[in-house]
């Protein structure tokens, strides 16, 4: 910002009083924008130069903190806080010292006593710090109740060596005369007015000239940690965490980034989980299935539970255990959902052929399979009809 813009009244360049809203600002300029346009001001020199004065009127006002930066300037300029400094006309300073009003100047200028208030977003504009990503391998159990672990982290940080100035020892970085120390430059599109990032000093707002030889001038290095973490219970296999705060430090007193886990779970060889439940296949032998039967079956982390079978349960029927399964954030768990296996013995002693041989005989009479012969039978025959 140069005594130029200070000198100029951009609000009323907008038709707008001081006090005006970002809203009021907008429209405002969209208005006279529009009036204004070359397109609609062909061989109009006048109007096109009126069109620049709008939009960069617009570039400073249309943004809150170019907005206070200008609206502070003009306040000390016309309290006459300065007036004792400058050339002649203006009030020379005793001795006859003049003093440079660009503020993004140096060598003694005015620019280096209102550096703080017009350039601090290049001097010292904070930075957040970077995202930082990592991966954690748990255990099923650990996955289900919850466990903290030590993480070893490696992110960016300031430079010990410059501090984060990104200069050599015994030197300090410049204000970018490109953007003056914003880290942004206005391009006029027309119609609007678009901010980008400074290629001149690539955002920082800064430029070092002589480069601190640890960092090369980035004013960044690297920096390991352990950080303890909680993985919370009911994490998912494939889930990410974000831990707020947990990630790289800020520059010149950013607030950090935030930290982001990606969890892997070992598969468990009893259990399973579907959601908040838990899964189990239970094994059980074809006359406690038939005749019913009490069954113990494991929890994850309790003593086993008694299961009681009806008579005459199917293979691969599902009963629920209730609150045994995975935590919930509301403080409930969900279930144990155990699904019945009858098993088939590969090997039979004489006793048990004997037995089973005569199960045979009194069941002949009983085709678990006769329906499914008549229904495929009936199907086929109405296929032929269609035919």
């Amino acid at each position: 910002m140069t005594r130029e813009y200070l000198d100029k009244d951009l609000y009323a360049v907008l038709g707008l009083k001081k006090g005006a809203t970002q809203t009021e600002i907008k429209k405002a300029y969209r208005k006279l924008a529009k009036e204004l346009h070359p397109d609609s001001n062909k061989n109009n020199p006048e109007a096109e130069a009126k069109f620049k004065e709008v939009s960069e009127a617009y570039s400073v006002l249309g943004d809150e903190a170019k907005r206070k930066e200008y609206d502070e300037g003009r306040e000390l300029f016309a309290g006459g806080g300065f007036r004792n400094f400058g050339g002649p006309g203006r009030g020379g300073a005793p001795g006859g010292a003049n003093f440079d009003f660009n503020f993004g100047g140096g060598d003694g200028g005015l620019g280096d006593i209102l550096g703080g208030i017009f350039n601090r977003r290049g001097q010292s504009a904070a930075r957040r710090g970077a995202d930082v990503e990592t991966a954690v391998t748990i255990d099923f159990v650990q996955a289900v109740e919850g466990v903290t672990v030590p993480l070893r982290l490696t992110s960016e940080r300031a430079c010990p060596t410059c501090a984060g100035t990104g200069a050599r020892s015994g030197t300090t970085p410049r204000v970018c005369p490109a953007c003056e120390g914003v880290g942004s430059v206005s391009r006029n599109l027309g119609g609007f007015a678009m901010s980008e990032p400074c290629q001149a000093c690539r955002g920082r707002g800064l430029i070092v000239d002589d480069p601190c030889p640890s960092c090369s001038g980035s004013g960044r290095g690297q920096s390991s940690r352990t950080v303890n973490t909680r993985i919370p219970a009911g994490v998912a296999d494939g889930q990410k965490i974000k831990l707020k705060g947990k990630g790289a430090p800020g520059e010149r007193g950013g607030p950090p980034g935030d930290l982001y886990i990606s969890v892997h779970v070992r598969p468990h060889p009893v259990f399973g989980r579907k959601g908040d439940n838990l899964t189990l296949t239970l094994p059980v032998t074809f006359p406690e299935a038939a005749l019913g039967a009490e069954v113990k079956v494991p929890t994850l982390t309790g003593a086993p539970v008694t299961l009681r079978l009806a008579p005459g349960t199917a293979n691969g029927r599902t009963m629920r255990v209730r609150g045994r399964g995975v935590p919930r954030k509301d403080g409930t768990r969900g279930d144990l959902l155990v699904t019945v296996s009858v098993a088939v013995p590969a090997n039979l002693n004489s006793d048990a052929r004997k037995a089973l041989q005569a199960f045979a005989a009194a069941t002949a009479g009983d085709d678990p399979r006769a329906d499914l012969l008549a229904t495929a039978a009936r199907t086929a025959a109405a296929t032929e009809e269609e035919a």
